[in-house]
């Protein structure tokens, strides 16, 4: 009986932390989607949130058969693998997936060995980098969408 009770209170301890961890990264999600870009090509003072809302608008313009909705799933479903990885990477680029991983700019510069408490924001400004390159680059071929515009933010 005091093992059950005991496997029910790790239980419940752990329920609530992971919640708890949930709704953290939603908040901090929620806070920097709305905080301007770090990326230098963006224009000035735009934000994730209002990239990604002319991201959606500029893949509604592109014919299906060029790629239209193609890049935004291969962001859903490419992304937070990558983000995760090249925070890694970044962070310990002695390791073994380090090794493992192909050089890419996106990958944060100068972060070895970061603090715990600095992983979150590395790994936001990777996963900004990352949207930036996939949707908000030009490119010459395949998903040919718009320039990245924003009315009250255009240069």
């Amino acid at each position: 009986m005091f093992l059950l009770k005991g496997f029910h209170l790790v239980f419940k301890i752990f329920k609530n932390a992971l919640l708890l961890m949930v709704m953290a990264t939603i908040l901090f999600i929620a806070y920097r989607g709305n905080q301007p870009i770090s990326v230098p090509q963006a224009p000035q003072g735009m934000t994730y949130f209002e990239f990604m809302a002319d991201r959606i608008d500029a893949a509604k313009t592109v014919k299906t058969s060029q790629c239209g909705w193609g890049m935004m799933l291969s962001l859903a479903a490419l992304g937070p693998i990558y983000s995760v990885v090249y925070t890694t990477v970044a962070v310990n680029p002695d390791s073994a997936l380090a090794k493992g991983t192909a050089p890419d700019p996106d990958i944060a510069r100068d972060v070895t060995g970061a603090a715990w408490y600095e992983i979150p924001d590395i790994w936001w400004k990777t996963v900004e980098r990352l949207s930036w390159t996939m949707l908000g680059e030009p490119a010459a071929y395949g998903c040919q969408f718009r320039p990245v515009q924003i009315a009250e933010h255009t240069n």
